[in-house]
């Protein structure tokens, strides 16, 4: 039996409705759609069980379940969302039908085809992430303020190269900036101190929905 065409189909992991844990749109009432696979391998990634799995769905289909949920924010996720090309027509329909749409990215692929009312957030490495060598930084020329770049700490040495990346780049110029520590690992305390003694331009936050849900798929 011939395999189906999949020219507007997606891997997707899972569609959920939950309040938006991270980034400038933080508890808002948002869906989720999640898309299947990541080509890296982080040490401190929460979201693994995405690596594998789902089922192919239609545009269309895909659509019909974010319609459900009755609220105007979308987060396109992953997994690593950019890694399937066919996102972008997906990306396109949802901002044709009027969502407020964000794509979190992890930063190592191109963010150049992406819908430009599409707010992206890209999710640069540090080197405690194991992948600070695939960052692609051709990418921050491409961002605007409505765009963010999210740095996740997980020590002193993260947030030294954070800093100087900020610096070298001038991004408070470029895009708004996130900066939130490893869950567990790094005390938020100590990274809100280190950011209000350099006066850092950046958004701390916390993984809000961590602390409500934990980590499940799903929230």
């Amino acid at each position: 039996m011939p395999e189906p065409r999949r020219d507007k189909q997606l891997k997707i992991f899972e569609i959920f409705h939950s309040l938006q844990g991270e980034s400038n749109l933080s508890g808002l009432p948002t869906v989720f759609v999640r898309l299947t696979g990541c080509p890296l391998r982080c040490t401190w990634c929460d979201t693994e069980y995405a690596f594998f799995g789902g089922n192919w769905m239609h545009y269309d289909d895909i659509l019909t379940e974010v319609k459900k949920h009755g609220t105007p924010y979308v987060c396109v996720t992953g997994g690593e969302p950019l890694a399937q090309k066919r996102v972008h027509g997906l990306l396109d329909i949802l901002i044709e039908q009027n969502f407020v749409v964000s794509l979190e990215t992890a930063g190592s692929l191109s963010v150049e085809q992406v819908n430009p009312k599409v707010i992206k957030i890209v999710d640069l490495k540090a080197p405690g992430s194991g992948e600070v060598e695939k960052n692609l930084y051709d990418n921050l020329a491409l961002l605007t303020m409505q765009d963010q770049v999210k740095f996740v700490i997980a020590d002193e040495t993260d947030y030294r190269w954070c800093k100087e990346i900020i610096g070298d780049y001038q991004l408070e110029h470029q895009c708004q900036i996130l900066i939130s520590p490893v869950a567990d690992v790094l005390p938020p305390k100590q990274l809100a101190d280190w950011i209000l003694q350099d006066q850092l331009p950046v958004r701390f936050q916390i993984q809000l929905h961590k602390h409500l849900w934990g980590d499940q798929p799903g929230t």
